[in-house]
């Protein structure tokens, strides 16, 4: 290992040095507002793919625009890939409470039985408390604030009466003691996405596991994995993280049944491509299609790629006519 030594430089001093390394300019003054807002390291994943040795050297004819264009298209798409994965994942805490609570009660997340693995369940029920002891804090902060207010007593009442309607997991805290956690629709509505992930691989009977996916049009390994997949993309959408020719440290299971539509260039193709955006699209574009029927995910998500007609498609997994693909006509 050796001592870090690069000193920082200058937004001037970033474009002469990709200058230095053969990358084209043709536009000095917006290349440099385009790095005075968008940092030089955040750029650097988007040129590696046009650098060819170690002194970081662009492929000849590489311009400044063509980055800028790939930058821009990248962050365009995780917009619509969060908008999707929002739909997915709202669809999905709504099935699992609309099954579970009418099959088994408004709190029947507390008895440990639905589960399979004790430890987890634990750690459900902690994160929930948590959730409901912070908002008693919260709200108790926020009721002394009001308590120093220059105003009359009933509307100090009133303030502290929309204080605490803000928060289910406030309201549910200061209304009910028993149950000591709220009931199941609004435990859903509370975790984490990853909790919810976990929830569900966790519940112990597979006949509820298959119910609930099939009111996605999936089947039971399927919606945990992908729900494992859309934690990971959404991380990757909420840093603003490269997502373009992004490999993912996972591989999303596939469709083993003709009865769910899937791409032919992903059934047909090389398992690599089931770790890139090539993959990601057609799961949300299968949940847009049984949660938001009539959304307009898949007519926005190909105005996109017609806008940006230069983005390279190889490192996305995607071929040339990946659109012609009959999954695409048809869902």
């Amino acid at each position: 290992m050796t001592a870090f030594n690069k000193p920082a430089i200058t937004p001037e001093q970033q474009l002469a040095l990709l200058e230095q390394r053969g990358l084209s300019i043709l536009d000095r003054p917006r290349a440099l507002a385009f790095l005075q807002s968008v940092s030089f390291f955040r750029l650097t994943p988007y040129m590696r793919p046009f650098q060819v040795n170690a002194q970081h050297s662009f492929v000849a004819g590489t311009g400044f625009r063509q980055l800028a264009e790939i930058y821009d298209f990248d962050r365009r798409l995780r917009l619509l890939v969060i908008d999707a994965i929002e739909r997915a994942e709202v669809a999905v805490r709504g099935h699992m409470s609309n099954h579970m609570g009418t099959a088994y009660g408004s709190h029947w997340y507390l008895d440990v039985a639905h589960f399979k693995n004790s430890d987890q369940h634990d750690r459900l029920l902690e994160e929930i408390r948590r959730k409901q002891e912070n908002e008693l804090r919260d709200y108790r902060k926020e009721c002394s604030r009001i308590d120093k207010l220059n105003t009359s007593s009933t509307r100090k009442d009133q303030l502290k009466q929309k204080r605490q309607q803000e928060s289910y997991a406030r309201h549910y805290a200061l209304t009910y003691t028993t149950p000591d956690l709220m009931p199941n629709w609004a435990m859903v509505e509370e975790i984490t996405l990853g909790t919810l992930s976990h929830l569900y691989k966790n519940l112990s009977k597979d006949s509820d596991k298959k119910r609930i996916a099939r009111r996605l049009g999936l089947e039971m390994p399927l919606l945990e994995s992908w729900l494992h997949t859309l934690i990971m993309v959404r991380n990757i959408c909420a840093h603003h993280s490269r997502l373009w020719n992004r490999e993912l440290g996972i591989k999303p299971a596939v469709p083993k049944s003709n009865r769910i539509l899937w791409p032919n260039y992903l059934r047909n193709g090389s398992a690599a491509l089931h770790t890139r955006a090539a993959v990601i699209l057609p799961i949300l574009q299968h949940f847009m299609t049984h949660c938001a029927p009539h959304a307009s995910w898949k007519q926005r998500l190909t105005e996109l790629f017609d806008e940006f007609p230069n983005t390279p498609l190889a490192p996305m997994g995607l071929p040339n006519d990946w659109q012609q693909d009959p999954f695409w006509q048809n869902t």
